[in-house]
């Protein structure tokens, strides 16, 4: 079994490499989906990365109910379906939806910071120290502090609504970073437009390869 999935990650990796060359190499990743080679849970592990406590490895599977706790310089990918998540360095997040199913409904982010990438047709919700984010195949990148979230609309639609007053949500709509938000955590001004920061096209583009598809931008990371 270990065999068979490292083999299948050597695959992936393969499609995704040659993927991330350009041209219509893509279609790789489309075919190592077909086979049933896309990665499933954990993608990737950097650094002291829990899981419930425990250390994560590569290839354990992810369910509802779980946390994942980041260290310093620490990063982790994984797989829930069809959606690619990045939880960067010092967060903690726990995985929503009903305990121990492999279907995750969203994330709260407690801490920290997360780049996800969905999959059309499936709603999914986001909450962080001061916002909720109700997404539907988006390109979404947060942050989560104790008195202000950031929440970034890569592409696609989210609704924004801040925690601290629900009824003054935010409809956007993106096709590439126009339209970041900060939402505090109380004051006048709830939510407010802020810059692009701490997340790269790159990235994104990385995260829709695992799960076989393409970005609906051309790729160049911001600097």
């Amino acid at each position: 079994m270990r065999r068979r999935a490292m083999e299948r990650r050597t695959m992936l990796k393969g499609a995704l490499l040659a993927a991330a060359a350009g041209g219509t190499a893509l279609r790789l990743v489309g075919e190592a989906l077909a086979l049933g080679l896309v990665q499933k849970g954990v993608y990737r592990v950097k650094g002291d990365v829990r899981v419930n406590g425990r250390l994560a490895r590569e290839n354990m599977e992810l369910a509802a109910g779980d946390v994942i706790v980041t260290g310093p310089g620490a990063e982790l990918i994984f797989v829930a379906q069809k959606d690619a998540y990045l939880v960067r360095e010092n967060s903690r997040v726990e995985l929503a939806g009903t305990a121990g199913a492999l279907v995750l409904t969203g994330l709260r982010v407690v801490t920290g910071a997360v780049l996800s990438v969905f999959e059309r047709g499936h709603a999914k919700r986001l909450i962080t120290s001061t916002a909720t984010v109700g997404v539907r195949g988006t390109g979404v990148y947060v942050e989560s502090e104790r008195e202000r979230s950031y929440v970034c609309t890569c592409y696609g639609a989210t609704e924004i609504a801040p925690l601290a007053d629900p009824d003054h949500s935010e409809q956007i709509s993106t096709t590439h970073h126009e339209e970041p938000r900060y939402v505090h955590a109380a004051g006048a001004t709830m939510m407010a437009k802020a810059p692009v920061f701490n997340h790269s096209d790159a990235e994104l583009s990385l995260l829709e390869w695992v799960v076989g598809r393409e970005p609906p931008f051309t790729l160049a990371p911001y600097k």
